[in-house]
């Protein structure tokens, strides 16, 4: 069981009074894969002209670019609405950018409420993610949004 507690302490700690998104989006992506077992991959996708695209993560290569409403990740940036996955197989329109991976969860991240980007974490475990790491990453993204993407950071490297 993940201490989400102490997860988002540490996170804080890293990302508290950096101004760099990239930075601070690697050590986060960092952090979580290696503080949650059974992961094969965790990490980001921010939205660029309408496109999710592949930003800092940790793990096997990735899809570069996700349409804004296609597989789980584009769902929960269109939804706005974090996706736990039990089994990316049964999801419709999955995009398996990894064929090892069978969980997914996905975290909308929004600055001035409009969504930005997405956490996305899978898992090669079926079931993978429960109600509680649900919890624990939303307040994750939620420190996330304050410290690394609220226009009072002033992140130079933030579009």
């Amino acid at each position: 069981m993940t201490d989400y507690r102490l997860l988002n302490s540490q996170l804080l700690s890293l990302v508290q009074g950096v101004p760099h998104r990239t930075a601070n989006l690697a050590n986060a992506s960092a952090l979580l894969y290696s503080a949650l077992p059974e992961l094969n991959w965790a990490g980001f996708y921010l939205i660029e002209d309408g496109i999710l695209v592949l930003g800092p993560f940790q793990g096997k290569t990735a899809c570069i670019e996700i349409p804004v409403g296609k597989g789980v990740c584009g769902t929960a940036a269109k939804e706005d609405r974090t996706q736990r996955i039990a089994n990316v197989h049964t999801f419709p329109g999955h995009i398996a950018c990894d064929g090892a991976s069978n969980s997914e969860i996905v975290i909308p991240i929004r600055r001035e409420n409009t969504v930005i980007g997405v956490l996305d974490i899978d898992s090669p475990v079926f079931e993978r993610f429960s109600e509680e790491d649900q919890i624990g990453l939303e307040e994750f993204v939620r420190i996330l949004e304050r410290e690394v993407f609220s226009p009072r950071t002033g992140s130079p490297d933030f579009q």
